[in-house]
């Protein structure tokens, strides 16, 4: 039974085969690589999973131990023949042997021999060796390694079997040309905060390039969270303003937000910054768009109590099922973890209005790479996604300065925006006073005067222009 040329078989793993463009090659060999504990052998057991019959060849592990630990990673080995090559116990205090090795073992003959035996005992349609490189050390030389691994490959190709290898990377490097044996490698890296993968080669086919998050969790395995690509993402929509149902917060940013555009809400701490943004996200949902703000930096029952006790109706459309609050624990998730979440609440729950809470918190997301480049890097494409589906974003940003030289942002992330609403703290007649103005708006005109700015119990109150005033943008006002 040859293979057909081109055609693909799923990876059984969610999110590989996107990455993939549909899956591992059919009838191929598929090279596995990555360090000590990076999630190689769960990978190619779900493989084996989703198939109809596998053999699993493996080295490093006793069968009971293979089919418990995939058992409680939620994969079923019911369909699975396991092959156990690993070390017998007993055979190290066995006083009778001289070595802990036999003969035809370290010329690795006779390993070779059990494993086509096994493989000629029925007709499978995928096959795993777990790891590749175990065999190398069975053989005398790369000579003889290479000669029998092509014979083997060139053997399970034509019988039309898919196969996957995986290889375990020494610390010298010293298995990494292993990786080229197959059609296709896929390379699994592991740092202290998180694992990723990268397909390095595949031929005959595309495939996403660069690092996507690989994930692996009890009761569901691994999982790929591919990252984001906006140009892959489009759907028609219309470019009209959405009202704040503030009058004079209308006038101020020249009738309100269009759909489809990214707003940058800036200023210090406590000046106002998440509860104009839920002005706006409370108005999207009254007016029938389904609305969402991810909360980095506070819990949902504070977010909550702080807008009932500015007689807002976020509650009322949360129950009414318009409107959805969700936290997100800063470390607990990847950038391509996130922007998956985002992804399922725009096309599956049709979410057209969001709210980031803030940007401090989500570049904490980073984990192990918080640098401006990253957080430039993934809150573009975030944004661009939304932006090529219709989506308004609202991005909340804490500046460190309360007085003093302006600045939009701290983060230089102003060119995302298609808006720029910012808030500051001023001093007028010894009180401390607020305001709000706008900076940037794309796609209309806008005032250019800020307005004073009240919260209070009854909500969010925008004054008249403050005209006249000299310094509004530094805090330190000169009076008419």
């Amino acid at each position: 039974m040859n293979s057909s040329s081109g055609t693909k078989v799923t990876s059984g793993v969610t999110g590989l085969d996107d990455i993939l463009h549909g899956g591992l090659p059919s009838g191929q060999a598929t090279i596995v690589s990555g360090g000590p504990g990076s999630g190689k052998t769960i990978l190619a057991l779900q493989f084996l999973a989703a198939g109809a019959s596998g053999l699993y060849i493996g080295f490093e592990e006793r069968e009971v131990a293979i089919r418990e630990n995939a058992a409680g990673l939620g994969i079923d080995l019911s369909d699975v023949t396991v092959l156990d090559l690993s070390a017998e116990g007993e055979r190290f205090f066995d006083n009778d042997s001289y070595t802990l090795f036999e003969a035809d073992e370290v010329e690795g003959e006779g390993m070779l021999e059990r494993i086509a035996s096994a493989i000629d005992e029925q007709e499978y349609d995928r096959l795993v060796i777990d790891p590749l490189s175990e065999l190398r050390a069975l053989l005398p030389d790369n000579f003889q390694f290479r000669r029998n691994i092509s014979s083997l490959f060139n053997e399970l190709a034509e019988r039309g079997v898919t196969t996957v290898c995986t290889v375990q990377q020494s610390a010298d490097g010293r298995s990494s040309d292993l990786k080229f044996l197959g059609n296709t490698t896929v390379e699994i890296y592991r740092t202290a905060n998180r694992r990723t993968v990268e397909i390095t080669k595949y031929r005959g086919s595309g495939f996403a390039g660069g690092e996507h998050t690989f994930r692996i969790q009890g009761g569901t395995g691994a999982r790929v969270y591919p990252k984001l690509v906006p140009g892959d993402h489009y759907r028609e929509h219309d470019r009209d303003q959405l009202s704040s149902g503030i009058d004079p917060l209308d006038d101020l940013i020249g009738g309100g937000l269009e759909r489809g555009s990214v707003t940058v809400i800036s200023g210090p701490s406590g000046v106002g910054k998440t509860t104009t943004a839920s002005q706006f996200l409370q108005a999207a949902a009254a007016d029938g768009q389904r609305a969402l703000i991810y909360l980095f930096e506070e819990l949902a029952p504070d977010y909550l109590h702080r807008a009932d006790s500015l007689d807002m109706d976020v509650r009322d459309l949360l129950e009414a099922d318009q409107l959805e609050v969700e936290e997100v624990e800063p470390l607990s998730l990847s950038p391509d973890e996130f922007s998956s979440h985002v992804r399922g609440a725009v096309e599956e729950r049709d979410v057209e209005f969001i709210v980031l809470d803030g940007i401090a918190g989500y570049r904490q997301s980073l984990r192990g790479d918080d640098s401006q480049a990253m957080l430039t890097r993934e809150l573009h494409s975030l944004c661009r996604y939304c932006k090529r589906m219709g989506v308004s974003v609202v991005l909340i940003e804490e500046i460190s300065a309360v007085t003093g030289e302006f600045s939009p942002t701290d983060n230089k992330i102003s060119y995302l925006a298609d808006n720029i609403v910012f808030l500051r703290y001023l001093e007028l007649g010894g009180d401390i006073h607020k305001a709000i103005g706008v900076l940037k708006k794309r796609y209309s005109d806008f005032e250019s005067t800020p307005r004073e700015l009240s919260i209070d119990s009854t909500g969010l109150a925008v004054g008249s222009p403050l005209t006249g005033y000299r310094g509004l943008l530094t805090g330190t006002v000169e009076e008419p």
